[in-house]
């Protein structure tokens, strides 16, 4: 058995306690009253016959005010210190409250209606959308987003990561079929002889390649050409190559009928072909695929990725706030704006909030009602005591005085009808 836990006093105890004590003390007095005027009025009642009504009420007056403190005092304490059976109730009794309680929250408050109730009534998407479009608020999200990944990207191990890493872009490049979709891309860039288009830049740059690397082209051929040839026969092949070279692009890039961009469209369209059809190729795709993934290259490109995320987010968390606002940023003030000015988006957010509200209700209720119980049960019972009179013991000293007022004129009554009808 778990031991009894305290209750954190609220912050106006000490108020609760001087007006408990007050309201005491005018019920004990208003008690006090009722007795002397009974032991006087019993006294002049021998004398002054009238005085009998006056013993009768504060007789019963009397009567009824000790029997509503004992039932007051009974609920928290017993008594006089003497263990009457059924008083100190709430001690007593303090684990069934809290079960009680529990049901009795889990039955009116946590059902889907009076939620679903609620939430239509905030109208948390306008609230929502509302909050979002201030870019301060957008600015607060996004920073403590970037700085809670940035604190944990920083404790994780890079090695760890690019394992990840590694495995999952092996993972997806091995499960890629990438001749057919080679094939389809192929295809597309063919549609309406768009492959031309990009022959013609290929040809742009080839010319400028040859242009840029004349003297590295001149130097190629001295070197394959024997010791013994002269310089000025050098000179006539390097102008012949180099004029041949600028002569057949000028050509490919004048003519668009020209033979070489037939052979052209030929071995495309039959390497298209190859890739949607062939085993054979794709199997050689494949192998290149695995090359990829076994290349240094490849490597230091997953590598390159998570250092450059990570030295992303460590910028974004650190950047000053006088900076212009990031991508998310933007995007959720931009979401919070569009949210205002569509109906439609802000009922389905409402929507949303709903459904998220009512399944939580829904997932979490049975434990709402087990943690009032269980909450209860391991409060300390006198302390448990005290702060429920604290609560409601003000009101319940309202019980003696009408008690004792009710109870005088209750006993005047029936001792008047007593004394005048037969």
């Amino acid at each position: 058995m778990t031991a009894p836990v305290a209750m954190r006093p609220p912050q106006d105890e000490a108020i609760r306690q001087q007006q408990l004590d007050r309201m005491k003390r005018r019920a004990t007095l208003l008690l006090i009253a009722a007795t002397v005027l009974f032991i006087v009025a019993r006294a002049l009642e021998s004398r002054f016959p009238w005085v009998a009504f006056v013993r009768a009420f504060a007789e019963a007056a009397m009567i009824g005010g000790l029997a509503d403190w004992f039932a007051v005092t009974a609920l928290f304490r017993h008594p006089m210190g003497l263990k009457i059976p059924h008083t100190a109730i709430v001690p007593a009794k303090k684990d069934r409250v809290g079960r009680t309680l529990g049901a009795f929250v889990q039955r009116n408050f946590l059902t889907r209606d009076v939620i679903e109730l609620r939430m239509r009534t905030l109208q948390v998407g306008r609230r929502l959308a509302v909050w979002l479009a201030d870019p301060a608020n957008a600015r607060t999200i996004s920073r403590s987003a970037a700085a809670a990944l940035n604190s944990a990207a920083q404790m994780l191990r890079d090695e760890d990561v690019q394992a990840v890493i590694d495995r999952s872009l092996a993972q997806r490049v091995r499960a890629m079929r990438l001749a057919p979709l080679l094939g389809k891309v192929l295809g597309v860039i063919t549609e309406d002889n768009r492959h031309q288009e990009v022959l013609d830049e290929v040809i742009v740059l080839a010319s400028r390649t040859v242009n840029e690397n004349s003297e590295l082209i001149r130097e190629r051929i001295e070197q394959e050409t024997p010791w013994w040839v002269p310089s000025s026969v050098d000179d006539k092949i390097f102008r012949r190559v180099l004029g041949a070279i600028q002569r057949l692009l000028t050509e490919l890039s004048a003519d668009p009928n020209h033979a070489l961009r037939a052979r052209f469209d030929v071995a495309l369209h039959e390497f298209i072909a190859r890739l949607n059809t062939s085993p054979e190729f794709a199997a050689r795709v494949d192998a290149w695929k695995e090359d990829f993934i076994e290349n240094d290259a490849a490597r230091k490109f997953s590598a390159s990725l998570w250092h450059d995320a990570k030295d992303a987010l460590a910028n974004y968390a650190t950047k000053p706030e006088g900076v212009a606002p990031g991508a998310l940023e933007t995007a959720l003030t931009t979401f919070g704006q569009k949210a205002l000015e569509d109906r439609e988006l802000l009922e389905k957010l409402d929507r949303f909030a709903v459904d998220v509200a009512v399944f939580l209700v829904a997932r979490y209720q049975d434990e709402v009602a087990d943690l009032i119980a269980t909450t209860v049960a391991a409060w300390d019972p006198e302390i448990t005591s005290r702060r429920v009179e604290l609560a409601i013991g003000r009101d319940l000293q309202f019980i003696r005085i009408n008690g004792t007022i009710v109870g005088g004129l209750a006993g005047l009554l029936i001792y008047i009808i007593s004394r005048y009808i037969p």
